[in-house]
């Protein structure tokens, strides 16, 4: 990005279920860092995380969730594309979205913005009522603030009726240049 730009936080969640499921989301979260006119600012670490069935069949096997923070001036419609193209390059089979996946990819925040179209949902309907988010959220932006019902991560997590289980995955964390959020107990 070039000085001047103007740039919005963003937060991308990102997921996977299916082969070496720390190789897709490292694979994501470097593809990510790659985007023109973005800037990944952060990494949460990797976490291990049952499988939700809401509807959905995501299969049996348990997720790698976590989330990437990154600034950009990308429209918002344009980085839905975007990722949608990193979960095809992934192997992400977008005829069966509900199934198993090789990598996942949520918009979960642009900035403060409330984006209501039937095809781009933001904030993301369901990331305040999802463990498996709000945990690695948690992580790198405690106190972001959702935008719709005025909440801090850290209160939301605090309120969350999810029990379902997340647990820090045991490799080391991901990297991108930078420093990751994860505590320092665990940083080599």
């Amino acid at each position: 990005m070039r000085p001047g730009d103007i740039s919005e936080m963003v937060f991308i969640g990102f997921g996977s279920n299916v082969g070496d499921r720390a190789d897709y989301c490292h694979r994501a979260v470097t593809l990510l860092s790659l985007l023109p006119h973005a800037q990944v600012t952060g990494v949460s670490s990797l976490y291990e995380t049952e499988p939700i069935n809401d509807g959905t069949d995501p299969g049996e096997g348990w997720f790698l969730n976590g989330v990437v923070a990154l600034n950009t001036e990308i429209p918002p419609r344009s980085l839905l594309s975007f990722l949608r193209e990193i979960e095809r390059a992934l192997g992400r089979d977008p005829d069966h979205r509900a199934g198993p996946r090789s990598i996942d990819l949520d918009l979960l925040f642009y900035g403060v913005r409330v984006i209501d179209e039937p095809d781009l949902v933001v904030p993301h309907p369901r990331a305040h009522r999802r463990r498996f988010v709000l945990v690695p959220l948690n992580e790198i932006a405690p106190d972001w603030v959702h935008p719709v019902s005025g909440l801090s991560v850290r209160q939301m997590l605090s309120l969350l009726t999810d029990r379902s289980v997340v647990r820090v995955f045991s490799p080391p964390p991901i990297r991108v240049g930078f420093q990751t959020g994860c505590p320092s107990s665990v940083r080599p």
